[in-house]
């Protein structure tokens, strides 16, 4: 699929931004991470899906693992975690990551040979906006959501707008992730505050990220859980 070649394409070309853009000891990474971390916090107590050591999740597109790690420390364990990626190298630093009992698969996602109606959760961060073709998104959503039990969910993570400097990737708002999952009921939170605001303001200090991510219009990014009916 050539959409798959150039999604490939897109993150190596990731690899000629500044060293320390993803740097989790810069403040604005770290101040990012722990608001993410609130966030899931909100929709875990909002859920009801406690208690998470006996739920089975799927992350798409696990990069090098950072999330599987964060939820391994809210309660989740290593045996109902399963992470994909589509990139060799990333999948190498996932595996070096994690405990040897949490499965990462390497691959497209649309090739998961996992059986329907298995997981609790399937999680995407950031991948959605790094698919460019419509028909990809689509069919890539109706395989997450394949992958759900009934009364499960699809957790959500993403940019809702365009980057200008950016062509790379696109805004995905959540009417347009209603349309990806419109059999869904949808709780949605507006997060993180704009990656270059927030590179800028923590370079003050990083107590001026809450200042700034206290007005929701300057936050870039949406966490989803769109729960699957039990009688779909």
């Amino acid at each position: 699929m050539d959409e798959i070649e150039e999604i490939i394409n897109r993150y190596n070309r990731r690899k000629y931004l500044p060293t320390d853009r993803y740097n989790i000891l810069s403040p604005a990474i770290y101040m990012t991470e722990q608001d993410k971390e609130r966030t899931f916090i909100k929709w875990i107590r909002y859920s009801g899906i406690l208690p998470l050591k006996n739920k089975k999740l799927l992350e798409v597109g696990c990069g090098s693992g950072w999330n599987l790690l964060e939820f391994l420390r809210l309660g989740f364990q290593p045996g109902n975690l399963i992470g994909n990626d589509l990139i060799d190298n990333r999948v190498e630093q996932a595996r070096n990551r994690l405990p040897p009992d949490l499965k990462i698969i390497a691959g497209n996602a649309l090739d998961l040979k996992l059986e329907n109606e298995s997981f609790d959760i399937v999680f995407q961060s950031t991948v959605f906006s790094s698919i460019l073709d419509e028909n990809l998104q689509k069919d890539l959503a109706k395989k997450m959501w394949d992958f759900l039990k009934p009364g499960g969910g699809i957790l959500w993570y993403d940019f809702i707008y365009n980057n200008p400097h950016n062509k790379d990737v696109i805004g995905i708002p959540s009417k347009k992730v209603k349309e990806l999952f419109p059999y869904g009921k949808l709780k949605k939170w507006r997060t993180t505050l704009a990656p270059p605001l927030s590179r800028i303001v923590t370079k003050i200090h990083p107590a001026f990220y809450a200042l700034f991510n206290f007005f929701p219009f300057l936050r870039t990014h949406i966490l989803c859980w769109i729960i699957k009916p039990s009688d779909n």
